[in-house]
């Protein structure tokens, strides 16, 4: 039998947060883009094998944690440009069918300013398995009832949102 109390939210929040230089460094990119644009917007994937029930997720080099692919919308791109593109960088990943929109989010974690759209990609294809490079450490399909013991809280909310009903919340 564990002895061990389980997490609450801000415990489990906090074994994730960035410290030393990936922290250092997120907050320097975030002080760039605050210069460059005063509110930014990013995309999250939440690619989703039916006949497996397994989700694709990723682990970065520069954050703990697994996590669902995505990244900034940049000047120009529409948020489903840049969910293809990041799908594409961080899994090889391409999109068949209009991705659904399922929830926007206030990312109170990163800063004061930033928001993230959460779509749901049912129809894709992957031409390879991501191999690991500067950015993606690790990245693979993870059924529903076999995630990481290291999968991030924000990605087990929006799982929890889309798959059991759950209340979505208006924070990522």
């Amino acid at each position: 039998m564990n002895d061990i109390a389980p997490l609450n939210d801000i415990d489990q929040e906090k074994a994730f947060r960035q410290t030393g230089w990936p922290g250092v460094r997120a907050r320097l990119f975030h002080m760039f883009f605050l210069v460059r644009r005063p509110m930014t917007l990013g995309v999250r994937g939440l690619v989703f094998d039916r006949a497996e029930r397994s989700v694709f997720l990723i682990r970065h080099t520069y954050v703990p944690g697994w996590q669902l692919p995505g990244g900034g919308v940049e000047l120009g791109e529409t948020m489903e440009y840049a969910l293809r593109r990041e799908l594409s960088e961080e899994g090889n990943i391409s999109i068949a069918a209009t991705p659904v929109l399922k929830s926007m989010h206030f990312n109170r974690q990163a800063s004061r300013r930033d928001h993230v759209g959460l779509y749901l990609v049912e129809h894709f294809a992957q031409s390879a398995p991501k191999l690991p490079d500067r950015e993606i450490a690790e990245a693979g399909f993870f059924r529903l009832d076999d995630l990481p013991g290291a999968t991030t809280p924000a990605t087990r909310r929006r799982l929890a949102e889309t798959f059991d009903g759950a209340a979505p919340s208006p924070y990522w």
